[in-house]
């Protein structure tokens, strides 16, 4: 089992999600001309081209026929440049995939703490977390399925990161007779992160916000039982109006 990572880390800044743009966002072209853009500047905005090129490539064509020239063109970079920020596809893959999450806890760190009480607080990051995914499917497909085709490395990453979802259920209430909190909670995280996945293969991601209820009952029953669970993981018919998340700008 991967061990928990410090939960005192502090989470990236808020930015968009990898896939949440096209890596040739005219917006986002580094202009020539006599005042130049520092090169950090430019790396930086290279960089996040580069995640939003990778994150829809591999969903597109699948982690192992994703080429580095196929990536480079979807986000408008030379291969020079990407060179310079990575040392490879795997490498590129799982800066992609690290910042993406880090997002995406972010969100829901943020949902989280904003609710009234802990079930309120489980019911709002699942929410978020949801409708994150369905915003961005490109994301979703590669650090959902895609992973899994990363090699070694990024399955472990993957499971290391999985681990930073244990910070929601840190304030569960406690109840005699149950598994300890490691196991217990491993398995709801997995139970949950499993059935995402099989949406997802299934090409149903824009229909993840309809598992609220359900997964919110799963997350919530061994601490509060049937009736408990069953009362905050009931279906509000707003559930499914999912606005595009923070991370997921429309482009007009």
């Amino acid at each position: 089992m991967a061990a928990r990572s410090d939960p005192r880390q502090p989470l990236p800044r808020l930015t968009e999600l990898p896939g949440a743009r096209p890596g040739r966002d005219p917006t986002r072209v580094i202009k020539r001309g006599p005042s130049r853009v520092p090169p950090e500047v430019v790396a930086a905005t290279q960089r996040d081209r580069l995640f939003d090129g990778l994150a829809r490539t591999v969903a597109l064509k699948g982690y192992a026929a994703a080429r580095v020239s196929d990536i480079c063109q979807a986000a408008g970079v030379t291969r020079p440049a990407f060179y310079a920020l990575f040392e490879g596809k795997d490498d590129a893959f799982l800066a992609t995939y690290r910042h993406g999450i880090g997002v995406v806890l972010n969100l829901m760190e943020s949902a989280f703490q904003q609710a009234g009480d802990w079930p309120s607080g489980i019911r709002a990051a699942l929410r978020t977390l949801l409708g994150t995914l369905a915003s961005v499917p490109a994301f979703a497909r590669l650090a959902i399925v895609e992973v899994d085709a990363a090699g070694p490395a990024a399955r472990r990453e993957r499971d290391r990161l999985l681990r930073r979802f244990d910070q929601f259920f840190a304030a569960a209430p406690a109840q005699p007779g149950l598994p300890t909190a490691d196991e217990l909670v491993g398995s709801i995280v997995g139970g949950i992160h499993s059935t995402i996945y099989r949406y997802v293969t299934q090409s149903r991601t824009a229909e993840l916000p309809s598992l609220l209820p359900a997964l919110t009952y799963f997350a919530l029953a061994p601490f509060l039982g049937p009736a408990g669970a069953a009362r905050h993981g009931q279906a509000d018919p707003g559930d499914e109006d999912i606005e595009p998340a923070p991370c997921a700008p429309k482009i007009g």
